[in-house]
């Protein structure tokens, strides 16, 4: 069973990876065999190499500038679901919602998001 704290740690985790670009910060956030999954997008990496590989190819989403604001809508066992809004200088504003699965240590084994422009 995941906590909130948990949880809160591990976004503003997934936001300093997002702003390194890092490997390692990236590698921290996944098990090995974890999922990412992002609609309306056709993004499916599966595999933490997939993750960080696909991940480190939106660097120049990040051009200009961008933000984020987040919020823990609710925790259930080991799955939390997060909303947040992203704005970006280059790209425009996106809502997000995701669901996060941890394992036992804290990494994400799946992580689905559903993005919409606003």
């Amino acid at each position: 069973m995941v906590t909130e704290d948990q949880v809160r740690t591990w976004v503003e985790s997934y936001v300093q990876a997002w702003t390194t670009n890092g490997k390692k910060d990236i590698t921290d956030l996944f098990t090995p065999q974890a999922e990412y999954h992002e609609w309306p997008y056709e993004t499916d990496w599966i595999g933490r190499d997939a993750i960080i590989e696909g991940w480190q190819s939106r660097a120049p989403w990040q051009k200009g500038g961008w933000d984020f604001d987040w919020s823990i809508l609710t925790v259930n066992g080991d799955t939390a679901a997060i909303e947040g809004t992203g704005r970006y200088k280059e790209l425009g504003t996106f809502a997000n919602l995701w669901t996060v699965t941890f394992d036992k240590s804290g990494k994400c084994t799946v992580f689905r998001m559903w993005n919409n422009e606003i």
